[in-house]
């Protein structure tokens, strides 16, 4: 594709070999620090939690939470070898789909929640999802910045509902042609459209696209209800199952984004855009 070359000619990308997977160079690496920065300081105002996990994580944990049903053909497993024979094995490792997965387990075994809730900053993690293709938009592996919300359902839908207004505000201030749209996850198998269809239907996913190669999703805010508290446990102080909701920004999709938007020469971005990023 032109601007996948484009981006390996000017060295803001690394070929691999892979599709998906692919280094990424000094100007690239700056721009997004500098937008991980700034989703730091627009998060600052929630007095979030900060914890951060390793790429990989339990299978047990993917499972329980239903992603190998919903998801089986984004998973990423670990094999090694096993004893003294040379003979792969699946071990007890996956890798990381989504920064939040290990939020839920970790939040659960504290007991119940304080009344106010808690607020997640992950981090700007390292995710995988196989998905192999050309298109720089969709990579195999990439950060994920997540915030995660678990409390009360009123609190968190309305939780969402802002967090959506303040990232298209924060995108827009970069100068993206940014749209908000319900949206809904790549659900597996026959039964995946109608999955899909109920999510849009109850608007528990909320995405914002920006132009990469076509309208691209680069950020996207998911209300889970009670998913994961009735997995984990995760109970209201006083009782009740709890209600999470996640907000993820695409690091990789919003420079690229940014990169279409603006050229590949990131010295002469418009003043204002550099000046957010204090870049």
């Amino acid at each position: 594709m032109p601007l996948l070359s484009d981006l390996f000619e000017h060295g803001l990308l690394v070929e691999t070999g892979i599709h998906g997977v692919y280094g990424r160079g000094p100007e690239f690496e700056r721009v997004l620090l500098a937008f991980d920065d700034l989703v730091t300081r627009a998060a600052a105002a929630d007095e979030p939690e900060t914890l951060r996990f390793p790429p990989v994580v339990p299978r047990r944990q993917l499972e329980d939470a239903g992603f190998f049903n919903s998801f089986p053909h984004l998973v990423g497993t670990v094999f090694a070898l096993q004893g003294d024979e040379l003979h792969e094995s699946a071990t007890e490792l996956a890798l990381l789909p989504a920064a939040c997965y290990p939020v839920y387990p970790a939040i659960a075994a504290r007991g119940p929640l304080p009344r106010d809730g808690v607020t997640v900053d992950t981090g700007p993690a390292y995710v995988f999802r196989h998905e192999p293709s050309d298109d720089p938009g969709r990579l195999q592996s990439f950060h994920m910045r997540e915030l995660v919300r678990l409390g009360a359902p009123e609190t968190v839908q309305s939780w969402q509902r802002a967090w959506r207004d303040r990232a298209l505000e924060l995108l827009r201030g970069l100068g993206l042609e940014a749209e908000a749209d319900v949206g809904a996850d790549p659900f597996f198998g026959r039964t995946g459209k109608m999955l899909a269809d109920s999510q849009r239907g109850q608007q528990l996913k909320f995405e914002i696209l920006a132009p990469i190669e076509g309208p691209t999703a680069v950020a996207s805010f998911n209300y889970h209800q009670e998913h994961f508290s009735s997995t984990y446990g995760i109970e209201l102080e006083g009782g009740g199952g709890a209600h999470t909701a996640c907000l993820g920004f695409g690091h990789e999709r919003i420079v690229l984004a940014l990169l279409r938007q603006h050229g590949l020469d990131v010295a002469v971005w418009p003043a204002e855009v550099r000046s957010e990023l204090r870049l």
